[in-house]
């Protein structure tokens, strides 16, 4: 179906109330992702990225603005939305296959012949073929992440939301688990959306990286990462687009900025410092 997967975002705002006072958490936020894209967004803490996906997922409704999947405000949570968390939060009393056939609990539409068949799919599609009858505490850290990821695809959402999916993972681990989820993604044809704090694996994945700042939370710039796949971290492309992201932690906030959409490939010589 063609443009399935389509997200749009139009000056969104959340706040919460603390004490009595009005906290602000975003701030005119509007986004556009088409369908299939990879789109990663990076920011310091604090600046909104997780309330982003917890909105897109349905987690809350109350905010202004609107959030549409392919046309129609969304309104709740959905089967055509899936969600990795840090941690992979699977059941400890299940083993890999029941873990991942949660995700099939609420699905009315499918036999329970078609339901197996979909785990057995997406078992194979993480590559944990041989482990269906493991329990969590038998699996590394990167295994049950990938179970977390299995069990978000079983149902084959449109819209796949990952926070900080490999933060809790060692560099090893999280390198893998980074080309894994890229050939996913690749396989699976559908819209992936991460947040993460590793500016690397932002560029690494996303076909765009969306730079964002707090207090409130809003969008300072969306780059273009422009490279084809798969990607060398060592290439002085990448390295213009990541060192440019980098730069946008050391430049004092404008108020009035609208949103601008940056070519890497334009920018030379660049320099950039620590601004945490």
């Amino acid at each position: 179906m063609e443009n399935v997967g389509t997200l749009e975002i139009n000056n969104l705002h959340k706040q919460y109330s603390v004490n009595g006072e009005d906290l602000k958490v975003l701030q005119n936020v509007s986004l556009s992702v088409a369908s299939g894209d990879f789109v990663s967004i990076v920011g310091s803490s604090g600046c909104g990225k997780s309330t982003l996906l917890k909105l897109i997922i349905g987690l809350e409704d109350d905010y202004r603005g609107e959030i549409l999947l392919d046309g129609n405000k969304i309104v709740g949570t959905s089967l055509d939305r899936g969600i990795v968390f840090q941690e992979h939060r699977l059941f400890p009393w299940l083993t890999v296959e029941q873990n991942i056939n949660v995700g099939l609990l609420n699905n009315t539409e499918l036999t329970e012949q078609e339901k197996y068949q979909s785990v057995k799919e997406h078992i194979q599609l993480v590559g944990l073929q041989g482990f269906e009858n493991a329990y969590p505490y038998q699996l590394s850290g990167g295994m049950s992440q990938r179970v977390a990821i299995a069990r978000a695809l079983v149902n084959r959402p449109e819209v796949l939301l990952l926070d900080e999916p490999f933060g809790a993972l060692d560099a090893f681990t999280r390198s893998y688990l980074q080309q894994e989820l890229q050939r996913i993604w690749q396989e699976e044809g559908i819209t992936m959306i991460i947040v993460t704090h590793d500016v690397e694996e932002a560029v690494y994945l996303g076909d765009r990286v969306v730079v964002m700042e707090p207090s409130p939370g809003r969008i300072k710039r969306v780059i273009d990462v422009g490279l084809p796949r798969p990607r060398e971290r060592n290439s002085y492309q990448f390295s213009v687009i990541r060192d440019q992201i980098f730069r946008e932690f050391s430049v004092i906030p404008n108020e009035g900025a609208d949103l601008t959409v940056v070519r890497a490939e334009s920018e030379t010589n660049l320099q950039w410092r620590f601004a945490w």
